[in-house]
């Protein structure tokens, strides 16, 4: 492992000894399965998953709808059991090809269920749709708005885009995960995340707290913040993990409480709070660099993170002790100094990754939207 002394947060262009060695353990895995949903209409381009209990769900973002399959599909495609967003799995307009309602979708992106309740990120809708109890037909509305006033309004900060953000509010959300108490969002559109200390079972609850900004009305930026939160997870112990998109990095907390009032403690892809170079501004890759990066997840003691701009998902085994500090294996290149614009992986993508949007871990399997490859991967961890 690095030498501890050398890695320090104020050192803007410090990097990890051994960060670019890779030892034979760290040879990417193939994946053990491919899946591409429906065969009608399959997906297009699927920027959410969510795998739990053997239950797959998918943000079909492309096609503007969310599938459901109660039991995970171990073939090339499968009819899903439930379509949300459409009037049924070939169905791909913004909306149904109509006006917003409580059944509709435009852009769904992160996923949330606990096998009894659902909540979806209607990321271009301006909203968070919430399901209290696990939908079983086609195209069934949500129970609860959150972001609008009701199902029929969909602006950005519901008055339209220079509105100033409110606790009710929300503009372009990515992301949501809850803990089965309480709802984190993503809030992207306006650069914060917002906490809600109870899943709201009426339409547009207004939130109990913000990550990011001083208050709710606040949308000016500052580095030290989260300046594209697409994704937002929270750990076994408590962890908190921001993907800080447009700075090519992830913010981490020990204690997600800490995040109210303080910066991150940690970070994933850069050296500093101030940093914000793509791959730390080299041409390739390495072991402690990012590139879009668009999702996290805790798995074990650790973290995976979705490098999604260079084609991988990075592993690391334990939570960083350090900022800057390189992961310990990857999955979709077989090195650390491969990403996506190498000439080798332009072309043939069959057997690695392609902007991978988004990852769940069930136990020790991973499920990964392979957007770019219009697919869901499956990989044993």
């Amino acid at each position: 492992m690095p030498n501890n002394t050398i890695l320090n947060i104020t050192l803007k262009k410090a990097v990890p000894p051994n960060a670019g060695e890779i030892p034979d353990e760290r040879t990417a895995a193939l994946p053990i399965h491919f899946f591409k949903g429906p065969e009608s209409t399959p997906f297009l381009a699927p920027r959410g998953v969510f795998f739990k209990n053997g239950q797959l769900l998918v943000s079909d973002t492309g096609r503007n709808r969310v599938f459901i399959w109660n039991k995970c599909p171990n073939t090339l495609f499968a009819e899903p059991d439930v379509v949300l967003g459409q009037g049924d799995a070939e169905g791909t307009g913004r909306n149904a090809g109509g006006e917003v309602s409580a059944a509709s979708l435009q852009y769904p992106s992160g996923l949330w269920s606990d096998g009894q309740r659902l909540i979806v990120a209607d990321a271009w809708n301006h909203r968070v749709l919430i399901w209290h109890t696990m939908p079983k037909g086609v195209a069934q509305p949500a129970d609860v708005v959150i972001g609008q006033p009701d199902f029929t309004h969909n602006l950005p900060n519901i008055n339209g885009v220079g509105a100033a953000p409110s606790a009710r509010s929300l503009y372009w959300p990515y992301g949501v995960f809850s803990d089965g108490q309480s709802l984190w969002v993503a809030d992207t559109g306006n650069r914060r995340v917002l906490f809600f200390e109870k899943i709201p079972v009426q339409n547009q609850t207004p939130a109990d707290a913000v990550i990011g900004k001083p208050d709710f009305e606040s949308r000016d930026y500052e580095n030290q913040d989260p300046i594209w939160p697409y994704s937002v997870k929270i750990g076994p112990n408590g962890e908190m993990a921001i993907t800080d998109t447009q700075y090519y990095r992830v913010l981490l907390w020990h204690n997600w409480r800490t995040a109210l009032t303080h910066k991150a403690e940690c970070i994933i892809g850069q050296a500093d709070l101030d940093s914000s170079g793509q791959n730390q501004y080299g041409l390739f890759p390495q072991a402690h660099t990012l590139s879009w990066c668009y999702d996290s997840f805790f798995h074990q003691n650790g973290l995976l993170v979705a490098d999604t701009g260079n084609s991988r998902i990075l592993r690391f085994l334990n939570m960083p002790p350090l900022s800057n500090w390189p992961a310990d294996g990857l999955l979709g290149k077989s090195n650390f100094q491969t990403g996506s614009e190498n000439a080798d992986t332009v072309f043939g993508t069959e057997k690695s990754l392609y902007w991978p949007f988004s990852i769940c871990a069930d136990g020790d399997q991973l499920a990964v939207a392979d957007t770019g490859n219009h697919r869901i991967l499956f990989y044993q961890l």
